[in-house]
């Protein structure tokens, strides 16, 4: 998620479980620590490395739930000797610790980017991608829940809106679910028509809602795209075809960068030529047609592709502009 909600969520679930008189003292170091595990993108800027390396350790050690209980205890045990708060409640203050660590990479998961929640084990990002990385109807509970409680302190009151926040916020997390299984279950039926019901398969919201969902389907020749309305639409979902060029995938997928992206993706990605440059793009971000994350990996030259060193490309501005007719989608079907 955003790094507003990730502070916000990690000053919240800290400032619940502390004494009253802690509680601003909680808000503070919760807010450090809920944001914390993004600070990895310091030293991966200082390592230079290339873009697929830098994208895809990002959620990476940090991130991992194995990684943060440790730092967790340890920075709990080192505040309870040098810190009264923590010295006179010293269980409330380790939940705070770990809550505000641990949350960040668990609601992380629940968004499409992945988050590798038990390194080192060899295991894939978990990406539930339940609810894009930006919502503000998760977000606004807690940022008012914050606001109370740093203006009213250790008043008694101020743990039934943190409380309150914090049941409302997990509340839409567990509807973000249940939306995405009626979406799948309306995919389901649709690809078991066409004898493609064991074929990959990915959901996720569309920008800043859970109203609306794009699905994408791999194919032998590319994939297949439909967004699915939970407003509007009735009957079975509608798949579009787009074409990848699959061969040009499998030429340059021994290159460890390629390895990479195809692991951290679980292979959702596009292959296509751009003038004399291969592109692979990551399916899992973004609304068809504009994703997020774009990659040169090699170059044409005498009918061979020959790796170049990987770029990323610059995102589309055309997908901000589409926002208004993603609006639109929520609340009418097609007639087409």
């Amino acid at each position: 998620m955003d790094s507003l909600t990730q502070i916000l969520l990690g000053g919240v679930v800290a400032a619940a479980v502390v004494p009253a008189r802690d509680r601003r003292r909680a808000l503070l170091a919760g807010a450090m620590l809920g944001t914390l595990p993004d600070l990895d993108v310091i030293p991966l800027a200082m390592l230079a490395l290339d873009p697929v390396a830098n994208v895809s350790w990002h959620r990476g050690p940090s991130h991992s739930l194995l990684i943060l209980a440790a730092l967790g205890l340890l920075i709990h045990a080192w505040l309870r000797r040098r810190w009264t708060p923590v010295r006179e409640a010293s269980g409330p203050w380790r939940a705070a610790i770990l809550l505000a660590l641990l949350t960040h990479p668990l609601l992380d998961a629940l968004t499409s980017y992945g988050t590798q929640l038990f390194w080192p084990l060899p295991q894939r990002p978990i990406m539930l991608s339940s609810i894009f990385i930006i919502d503000p109807l998760y977000t606004v509970p807690l940022l008012i829940a914050f606001v109370v409680a740093v203006a009213m302190g250790s008043r008694a009151v101020v743990r039934t809106w943190l409380l309150t926040a914090l049941v409302l916020s997990t509340t839409y997390l567990g509807w973000s679910l249940l939306a995405k299984a009626l979406v799948d279950a309306a995919a389901d039926r649709a690809l078991a028509m066409h004898g493609l019901q064991d074929a990959p398969r990915f959901s996720t919201p569309t920008p800043f809602n859970t109203l609306l969902w794009q699905v994408v389907v791999l194919t032998p020749e590319g994939y297949l795209t439909a967004d699915r309305s939970l407003v509007a639409d009735r009957g079975p979902m509608r798949f579009r075809a787009h074409s990848s060029d699959q061969a040009a995938l499998q030429a340059v997928s021994a290159r460890a960068e390629v390895r990479r992206l195809i692991w951290f993706t679980h292979g959702f990605l596009k292959a296509e030529q751009h003038g004399d440059r291969l592109v692979l793009t990551d399916l899992r971000m973004g609304v068809e047609p504009d994703y997020s994350f774009r990659y040169a990996v090699a170059q044409r030259v005498d009918e061979h592709w020959v790796a170049i060193p990987v770029q990323q490309l610059s995102w589309d501005l055309r997908a901000r502009a589409r926002l208004p007719m993603l609006w639109r989608r929520i609340w009418h079907q097609p007639t087409d």
